[in-house]
């Protein structure tokens, strides 16, 4: 299955199918030339599925260099950027090299940032292997790294060229990933598409045992909805973007508070979506059945719900750190119904604890 992404300077595909990374080259030499690749990749599937990636490209003649990086999110750093970067140049990679991202969104993220950067910008293709990245970090073009309090606050929106996403490598995912993905997928039933959040509800047992059918199903809707919001704000000018940020202004300080690592972000964006969404409450936009419903789906399908016990005052002053704030007043993506959320301004700090503070 092919989903087009068309944007005003480049367009691209996403690839969706079961048992596809051995054609990776034929799938990239298609867009881009393939004379010098760089992989880029971590610990955790150095010798799982990027060898299958590497093997492929060399077949088809291509240069190829492999580049390990640790797993986990510490590794969006500036330093880690830093020795990419002086690897690319010891490997001699000039404007006419792609670096392929091979794992989950750390290594997108961080991969993407480099070849968004390096030469002022190469070829990015994208090979996610986790649940999360395949249907929200791999799609879009947002690249960077973390500042030590401040997440993704260096970067860049640096499309790829082609995204390839092999639905069979989630069987070989931790369980704990797995369940961290979701997240992301109820999130796009909550912003805009309530009859998706309503067929995740009918299918928590069929997605636990990551039914191959059911998986290509949400997979393939995620990445449709992101690719929908990203045609019609690529760069966040708009506001049409911004929906995709529901629960984050939430989820970044619990990540950056607690210590990156702590929670993995599908895990702090659940709880960043009640957060928001009980926000919504004390606002009056919503009733209680919508963040009721939420819960539910997150419940059932074993993702943490509850703001951890941390000093809610340091959690407010992430919050003003985050991307979407202005002048210091706090805004946030809300609900008004299931299916449908909007950007908030000038939220006042007292209610934003008091969400916080919520017992489910």
């Amino acid at each position: 299955m092919l989903i087009p992404v068309n944007l005003a300077e480049r367009s691209y595909d996403i690839e969706i199918g079961s048992g596809n990374l051995p054609g990776a080259a034929e799938f990239f030499g298609a867009r881009v030339p393939l004379k010098h690749v760089v992989v880029v990749t971590d610990g955790n599937v150095a010798a799982s599925h990027a060898p299958t990636v590497v093997d492929s490209l060399e077949q088809a003649g291509t240069r190829v260099d492999l580049v390990i990086v640790e797993p986990g999110e510490t590794t969006k750093s500036i330093e880690n950027a830093d020795r990419l970067w002086q690897r690319l140049l010891e490997v001699g990679a000039d404007r006419s090299s792609s670096v392929v991202a091979v794992g989950g969104g750390v290594v997108g993220d961080l991969a993407g940032f480099v070849a968004a950067t390096y030469a002022r910008g190469i070829a990015l293709l994208q090979v996610p292997t986790t649940l999360l990245a395949q249907v929200d970090s791999s799609v879009g073009g947002k690249v960077g790294v973390n500042l030590p309090d401040a997440k993704n606050m260096v970067g860049a929106f640096w499309q790829p060229r082609g995204v390839l996403i092999d639905t069979d490598v989630l069987s070989t995912l931790p369980a704990r990933e797995f369940r961290a993905g979701m997240a992301e997928v109820v999130k796009y039933g909550v912003i805009l598409d309530a009859d998706f959040f309503g067929y995740l509800e009918q299918h928590v047992e069929a997605i636990k045992a990551r039914q191959p059918d059911v998986l290509r199903h949400l997979i393939a809707r995620s990445c449709q909805l992101k690719a929908d919001v990203v045609q019609a704000d690529e760069r966040e000018l708009t506001g049409r973007r911004v929906v995709l940020n529901y629960g984050h202004t939430f989820c970044h300080a619990i990540e950056a508070v607690t210590g990156y690592g702590h929670f993995l972000h599908g895990e702090a964006v659940a709880i960043g979506m009640l957060c928001a969404s009980r926000l919504a409450e004390l606002l009056g936009r919503v009733d209680q059945r919508v963040t009721r419903r939420q819960h539910d789906l997150l419940t059932a399908l074993e993702l943490p719900t509850e703001v951890p016990e941390v000093d809610r005052s340091q959690l407010i002053t992430a919050m003003q750190r985050d991307k979407k704030t202005q002048y210091g007043r706090l805004r946030f993506v809300l609900p008004s119904r299931l299916g449908h959320v909007e950007l908030v301004d000038d939220i006042p700090a007292n209610l934003v604890t008091s969400a916080m503070n919520y017992n489910s």
